[in-house]
């Protein structure tokens, strides 16, 4: 599989992993799609997946709140643990995981109503239904997206009537909303323009003072500004794991260099 830096055992585990994937197998049917990935996420961080089209870095991602449980031919093998605890055990809640793990897609997708019920609809969902309290974490939410003065005048409105950076801002805070642990971004950028994929890259330096992210993305400058570990994919494998300002500077595997420079991919 090539070489791997930085990739650490079952045991010894630190308390400052925030998410274990230990031997990771995924299938969709016959197709191979992960192999046997072993990833220590650290707590606090940013870490990206890198890759080419289709190898494999957005479902690995998905592993982390089982979205791909969604997909009737996907059997996993392996582990994932957030928190030293196994998220694919029989006994896990898989609501509740997906409120600890919230995901940010790529094309923003905020719900047909107001800004105000697209930050509510999760904690209700949880049981919160006291109007001064969701008031209270719409707010928050928002601030914590960076969005709170440019909606604060428009709570009432329909989100569909926002900018699509702004839609995108509002998703995130939709998925602050429920307080996660992890926010797992896929490519939350790509479909933004250059000014408001600025915004969405200085909040992700925010947001990690609060939370562990994870982004799956194509733009290897946006990897260097603003991730602190970086995970390499190619046909399904983890080929290198390792600080970022480390693999762009002096990639372990020639694979990682011709892909960072521009020569596959």
């Amino acid at each position: 599989m090539g070489k791997k830096s930085d990739l650490k055992s079952k045991k010894n585990k630190s308390n400052d992993i925030k998410v274990s994937i230990e031997n990771l197998n995924l299938f969709y049917g016959n197709f191979w799609a992960l192999k046997n990935v072993t990833l220590d996420i650290p707590k606090g961080k940013v870490t990206a997946f890198i890759g080419p089209s289709g190898c494999g870095k957005s479902t690995c991602l998905k592993t982390i709140n089982r979205m791909n449980d969604l997909v009737s031919s996907c059997r996993i093998d392996g582990k994932v643990l957030i928190d030293n605890e196994d998220i694919y055990d029989p006994k896990t809640d898989v609501t509740l995981l997906r409120r600890r793990a919230g995901m940010v897609f790529q094309t923003p997708n905020p719900f047909p109503m107001s800004v105000y019920d697209n930050i509510a609809y999760g904690p209700r969902i949880h049981g919160i239904k006291n109007k001064a309290k969701l008031d209270e974490v719409v707010e928050r939410s928002l601030k914590g997206a960076a969005i709170w003065d440019d909606l604060k005048d428009k709570l009432k409105k329909s989100a569909f009537g926002l900018s699509g950076g702004q839609q995108q801002r509002l998703c995130i805070a939709r998925a602050l909303a429920v307080e996660p642990d992890v926010i797992l971004m896929d490519e939350p950028t790509s479909a933004l323009d250059p000014i408001s994929t600025l915004k969405i890259e200085d909040l992700m330096a925010e947001l990690r003072k609060k939370y562990t992210v994870i982004i799956v993305t194509h733009n290897m400058q946006q990897a260097t500004r603003i991730a602190d570990k970086t995970a390499f994919f190619l046909l399904g494998e983890v080929i290198e794991y390792s600080d970022t300002a480390s693999m762009f500077k002096n990639p372990a595997d020639p694979r990682t260099e011709q892909y960072i420079t521009g020569r596959f991919g």
